[in-house]
């Protein structure tokens, strides 16, 4: 693109937007802090993955070879972000009577169909972290001699033999050590496990030898061992949600200088994006139920209502869930494909973008793109290109396909029909409302209006609305 506007990220370690400048030039290089799989991933886990996800679109949008790993923790991560509490895996194995091997790729398999119905790309690598921990026995040992001390419990990392410990999430002025457990033996209150020793007369599912006893990392150290082995250091940019910026972050960066004997602390920029508030308080997995990306399913909304939902807000703003926004995303949705569908249907293929208004039109979308990732504002670009009168529709296509590109709905092959989700509670299928629905429409047109209002009232007690006069022109949807 030419004229293209200089890519700015918010640096979380920085708290000021910067310019991207790649550490390999013409190529991004990203980590992803991913999923303990130890459960189903709930609807705020997943707006994380929305976010790196339109990170990486907009970096391969600018022009960067993107190189992104996204890990997956299946040993080290405690109950506590902290080090206090039991190991996630081992407790769910333990609870479900499976082997903590069974329940991380269960797990795994559902986080990745998340993944698929959300339209996230797949990463140039996923991490495992089991596949790391000899190289993570490694790490710990080039470390331990300046940096550690061992306890009984395990070696644990001494933050004061770094410079500026907690700078991420400046901890001395927003409490970030307060969620920090006490641990006996710590000879400072934010000092961290990189190995913990499995206890005397206990056997973990999970285990392994190491210099300092029989044992398993600690959850800080994998994204530190990961992150260097498939990245370098340092890389560009890490993700995560902005919890991580309080411990596990702040912990990581220790590692990192330790391990580099440098003050750089890994990644160049760190991003966090912020959390999705559901005050009816189902977000958490700790009530056992809680809202994860198959419940909005099965109550009728397509997965891709949830991705627009929250691309129309600030990655770094909160992000309140409720139904009637995700309602109103789903209607935004079905305008959009309705657009796009119409303008397929006109082109037989995308053309070279010269309409002024067109080429305007994207140097507006790559302005918000390139400001921090603000697809608020890209939305209404879209928009805009979808209603846009008297242009060309392959070039209308073409620049409607550029920005779907970044947003990641696909557009380009999505139909109406795939955003009638049945929801689980309604016992009907598709074929048996459309036939319905024809008899309907002769009766109407016969003006027999009695076999009319009783063929409607037939598909509303199986939880169908019938949509007369409906702008969108759609002609049923399911209630919720």
């Amino acid at each position: 693109m030419t004229d293209a506007a200089p890519l700015k990220l918010f640096n979380s370690l920085t708290r000021q937007l910067e310019e991207f400048q790649p550490v390999h030039p013409g190529e991004a290089r990203v980590y992803t802090c991913g999923p303990t799989v130890y459960n189903f991933q709930h609807i705020g886990n997943m707006r994380a993955y929305v976010f790196a996800d339109t990170l990486g679109r907009a970096l391969s949008f600018k022009g960067y070879a993107l190189k992104h790993v996204i890990n997956i923790t299946d040993v080290g991560h405690l109950t506590s972000d902290a080090d206090a509490g039991d190991d996630k895996m081992e407790k769910a194995a333990s609870a479900a009577g499976k082997s903590a091997w069974d329940i991380a790729k269960f797990y795994t398999d559902a986080y990745w169909a998340d993944i698929a119905r959300l339209h996230i790309r797949q990463p140039f690598q996923w991490s495992i972290a089991t596949d790391y921990v000899p190289r993570m026995i490694e790490f710990a040992k080039s470390i331990a001699d300046k940096h550690c001390y061992e306890l009984d419990s395990g070696l644990y990392f001494d933050t004061s033999t770094v410079a500026d410990y907690g700078r991420l999430a400046r901890a001395a002025t927003e409490d970030g050590e307060g969620r920090i457990e006490q641990v006996d033996g710590k000879r400072h209150q934010a000092d961290f496990a990189i190995w913990r020793k499995t206890p005397v007369g206990e056997t973990r599912q999970m285990e392994w030898d190491s210099p300092w006893g029989k044992g398993a990392p600690g959850w800080h150290l994998e994204c530190s061992v990961m992150s260097e082995a498939l990245l370098g250091m340092p890389f560009d940019i890490h993700t995560g949600g902005i919890d991580h910026r309080e411990i596990h972050h702040p912990n990581e960066i220790a590692q990192n200088q330790a391990y580099c004997s440098s003050d750089h602390s890994g990644a160049r920029i760190w991003m966090h994006n912020n959390f999705l508030i559901d005050r009816g308080g189902k977000m958490s997995k700790s009530t056992g139920e809680f809202l994860r990306l198959q419940v909005l399913v099965d109550r009728g909304f397509h997965p891709l209502a949830y991705r627009l939902m929250c691309l129309q807000a600030h990655y770094r703003s909160e992000l309140e869930f409720s139904w009637d926004n995700l309602a109103a995303a789903l209607t935004r949705l079905k305008r959009m494909v309705m657009g796009v569908t119409n303008v397929r249907a006109s082109a037989s293929m995308a053309g070279d973008i010269e309409h002024p208004k067109l080429v305007e039109l994207l140097a507006q979308f790559d302005a918000a793109v390139s400001e921090d990732l603000n697809t608020a504002v890209a939305l209404t670009c879209l928009d805009e290109a979808i209603a846009m009168k008297k242009v060309d529709a392959g070039q209308k296509l073409a620049a409607i396909s550029r920005m779907d590109d970044v947003l990641g709905f696909g557009l380009m092959a999505l139909d109406r029909s795939d955003l009638r989700v049945r929801p689980k509670a309604v016992d009907i299928g598709e074929s048996e409302i459309e036939d319905t629905l024809t008899r309907r429409k002769q009766a109407r047109v016969d003006k027999d209006f009695a076999t009319s209002d009783a063929l409607r009232d037939e598909l509303i007690a199986k939880g169908i609305e019938v949509m007369d006069g409906d702008p969108l022109g759609w002609d049923w949807k399911l209630e919720i």
